[in-house]
């Protein structure tokens, strides 16, 4: 594995929590870890016919996951104007930043880098479900990476924290693995955007997941991941946005904001009043506009139409976080508007779609926050949330 050049930048205060980071996980952990029955089907990345690298789900080769798209997976750091030549044409993993795939690495990065402990997502499990169109094998693979996750953060003494990876192909099957890996040491679940049956995330039929959620008292995030076509708003035709990465991508938060609403559509949380939703890789300056919008339509007509006790904001308030990236100018009046306890930071450290120098703007972003806010927003409200010990920020 040849390693991206970069110069790793140190807080100068202590404390802070990365909400959202995210770990290259090598292509075999779904053989090694998968249940006998379903290793046939497990994720794997193989070559074809012409030698190119692909990832294969189910047997089936991925139509989306192949080539320098594997590769360039953990480009965290490279902007336009960098060439990307021969460096990534080695194959998935072959490059990729310090910490990205060895346990050691990461906790060594995470000490470098001053942070107090750094919450972990995958980068591979964000893809296969997008091509899976059986739920017992999806279900399979979140368990299987979900075994893997706790191995890779159990060294850590708790600074690396594993977040379970679930489907709502089978609500039932999401609640026993959700019980299963928080008791096996996730501190929490997520979910992709969309849902393989189609239907909304808020819908009756996934209350037997926000149930057990609730019951355990660990949060439920939803995480964007690759979408399929057939999930995309479908105003334009697919045939004039193949391609179209740089659209796709800076309008892929949409998708977790239809998500979000449907909660409220459905009245999720009067239904089950502890359970703690968090909003993950969309940004957060957008939540004060989205609250007046739904707050506005509840007040009015077509508001009737809700179950809802009390307005959407109320809710929002008692029961939902969001992380904002680094760079967010506006996150301070968020903080401001919607609440200190509200909010995280969250690096998308090895992902491509930002650049490397998060922790230069952790830093600017920790100035900038009222000193009221601080230290809830650089790592304590985080921790609290997830039932961990709160760093404190110095």
């Amino acid at each position: 594995m040849a390693q991206l050049k970069e110069e790793i930048q140190r807080l100068s205060f202590s404390g802070a929590v990365d909400a959202d980071g995210h770990v290259l996980e090598p292509s075999d952990i779904w053989e090694r870890y998968i249940d006998p029955e379903f290793r046939a089907g497990a994720v794997r990345i193989v070559k074809d016919s012409n030698g190119v690298e692909r990832m294969e789900v189910g047997g089936r080769a991925s139509k989306f996951m192949y080539g320098s798209r594997l590769t360039s997976l953990a480009a965290m750091g490279m902007r336009r104007e960098d060439r990307i030549g021969d460096r990534f044409r080695g194959g998935y993993g072959s490059v990729a930043p310090f910490g990205a795939m060895d346990p050691a690495e990461r906790l060594e990065r995470i000490d470098r880098e001053g942070l107090a402990a750094a919450f972990l997502y995958p980068t591979l499990s964000l893809t296969y479900e997008t091509e899976c169109n059986d739920p017992a094998l999806a279900q399979a693979c979140t368990r299987a990476y979900n075994r893997w996750i706790v191995d890779f953060c159990s060294g850590s003494g708790g600074r690396m924290i594993p977040i379970a990876h679930l489907s709502l192909g089978d609500p039932e099957a999401a609640a026993r693995e959700l019980e299963r890996a928080v008791r096996d040491g996730c501190r929490g679940g997520w979910v992709a955007q969309f849902t393989m049956t189609r239907k909304p995330h808020g819908h009756p039929d996934h209350d037997v997941l926000f149930a057990k959620a609730q019951e355990l008292d660990v949060p439920l995030g939803i995480h964007p991941t690759l979408e399929p076509v057939w999930a995309l708003p479908g105003r334009y035709d697919f045939q004039y946005l193949r391609g179209h990465r740089y659209f796709l991508n800076v309008t892929a938060a949409d998708a977790i904001r239809h998500a979000f609403t449907s909660f409220f559509e459905y009245a999720v949380f009067d239904k089950f009043p502890r359970l703690k939703l968090v909003l993950l890789e969309a940004g957060a300056g957008w939540i004060s506009y989205w609250l007046d919008r739904m707050d506005a339509v509840y007040a009015g007509l077509l508001g009737r139409q809700l179950e809802l006790k009390e307005k959407p904001s109320f809710y929002f308030q008692r029961q939902c976080w969001i992380s904002a990236d680094p760079d967010e100018h506006a996150l301070p009046a968020m903080v401001e508007l919607c609440g200190a306890e509200r909010f995280f930071w969250a690096s998308d450290f090895p992902h491509p779609d930002h650049v490397g120098n998060y922790i230069e703007e952790v830093e600017h972003l920790a100035h900038r926050l009222p000193e009221h806010a601080r230290a809830k927003v650089m790592g304590q409200n985080v921790m609290r949330v997830y039932g961990c010990e709160p760093p404190r920020l110095s």
